[in-house]
């Protein structure tokens, strides 16, 4: 064997990066391979929810992202095309500290995690390194075959961690059946220099269309526009000033940002799909992130909850080593503590989609119907936003609350306040 790790991570994107960089912290020797031969570039913004934000602050990165690169973000309000205002979400509802959501560019997260992780892990991330196949001793699996820089390396540890992506050869490899399916939807995103200085985020809803606009650092705004699944070459051969029309039509007030977009090298497309694995663990191996459940970026989690699966994951080796167990049924106490809420995600951003991105008139009018009625009813919104920070694991939703939000069943508890609020300030009762 030509060396040994604790853990071996495959990957280090959102999810095994952050392995890596917690399991380091609690002593033990990860190696994580990125096929990558360095940290990603290119144009590239997200929006870091509060539970992602905790998982930073714990690593002691939070405060260490750089300041040009990330802008807090209170209020996201969704707007029908060319009409009304739908429904306003103010994340001051949730408790503090994180009660903001941050809108970061330039892979600010992907890069700070990265650093830390090869500045308190020496030689611990290998760029360049390509996963073939996992080792095995009869059924458990043992360590993986990769190619470094060229070279056949054969790598054993304790357990290997397949965190790379939906087409996850590691999950492959180890023979973990997957669901996947492709949305028809995808998603051209750019950065662009806003004059007009934006101070909150817009979402536009219309017929099969999607704009998002989110105020971003050093007076930058990140778009995201849903496009056909498949149409990129199709966008690019209509030219980009068929896109600034068309958004100038949406936002009239930001037709000077639009007229900055000149060319396609300014953009990214981004394909969206959703991945089940029917299991995420087996003897001496597992998946994390969308290698064992991608899904639609409509909840703002995918990356979040990869990070999530990093700190159960992290959590949960520390025992294996007290036991010296890496048995399928040992790690499972991973899988079924996270399990419920990755599921309960992807059925909301599901959801979403059949609502969202529709081009059904009906479904149209009710989808409006229910932010209207969100717009009014406290809780519910709540709820909503307490799903898309990260901070739920049951839906936001029963039988009863969704007659509400369709605004088919009144709601005597439409007023109720959050939970932390204090009762003596704002009133009581429990979301």
């Amino acid at each position: 064997m030509d060396t040994h790790a604790d853990i071996v991570v495959v990957g280090a994107g959102g999810g095994g990066a952050v392995l890596g960089l917690l399991l380091t912290q609690r002593g033990i020797r990860p190696l994580v391979l990125e096929r990558a031969v360095g940290p990603p570039q290119g144009i590239r913004g997200e929006i870091v929810q509060p539970n992602g934000q905790k998982i930073l602050d714990d690593v002691g990165l939070l405060h260490q992202l750089p300041k040009e690169a990330v802008r807090p973000v209170r209020h996201f309000h969704f707007r029908q095309i060319g009409g009304k205002r739908l429904c306003s979400i103010d994340y001051d509802e949730l408790p503090p500290p994180y009660n903001r959501a941050l809108v970061t560019v330039s892979h600010a997260v992907h890069h700070a995690v990265l650093e830390a992780l090869e500045k308190q892990n020496p030689g611990g991330l290998w760029y360049g390194a390509s996963f073939t196949n996992v080792l095995k001793q009869g059924d458990t699996v043992v360590g993986v075959e990769a190619d470094v820089q060229g070279k056949p390396v054969r790598i054993s540890a304790n357990v290997v961690v397949g965190a790379d992506g939906p087409f996850s050869k590691v999950r492959e490899a180890i023979g973990i059946p997957a669901r996947l399916h492709r949305y028809p939807e995808s998603y051209l995103v750019a950065v662009l220099e806003c004059p007009e200085k934006l101070e909150e985020a817009q979402y536009f809803l219309g017929k099969k269309e999607i704009f998002g606009i989110f105020p971003a650092a050093k007076e930058n705004v990140y778009l995201v526009y849903m496009v056909k699944s498949g149409s990129v070459q199709e966008v690019h051969a209509a030219g980009v000033e068929i896109l600034q029309r068309r958004w100038s039509a949406i936002c009239p007030e930001l037709e000077g940002t639009f007229k900055g977009l000149t060319n396609w090298e300014q953009t990214a497309y981004l394909p969206t799909g959703r991945a089940r694995a029917q299991t995420w663990v087996t003897d001496g191996a597992v998946i994390l992130g969308d290698a064992a459940h991608g899904m639609n970026p409509h909840v703002s989690q995918g990356r979040m909850q990869a990070m999530v699966d990093a700190v159960a994951l992290a959590e949960v080796l520390p025992s294996c080593f007290a036991e010296d167990d890496f048995s399928a049924a040992t790690l499972k106490r991973y899988e079924q503590r996270r399990r419920p809420m990755v599921e309960m995600l992807q059925r909301l951003a599901d959801e979403e989609v059949f609502f969202w991105n529709t081009g059904n008139p009906i479904l149209t009018v009710l989808r409006n119907r229910v932010f209207s009625t969100l717009d009014r009813n406290r809780r519910l919104k709540y709820r909503v936003l307490t799903a898309t920070a990260g901070l739920r694991d049951t839906p936001p939703f029963g039988i009863m609350d969704r007659l509400q939000a369709a605004g088919f069943w009144p709601d005597p508890r439409a007023d109720q306040r959050p939970p932390h609020v204090r009762a003596q300030d704002h009133g009581s009762g429990s979301l």
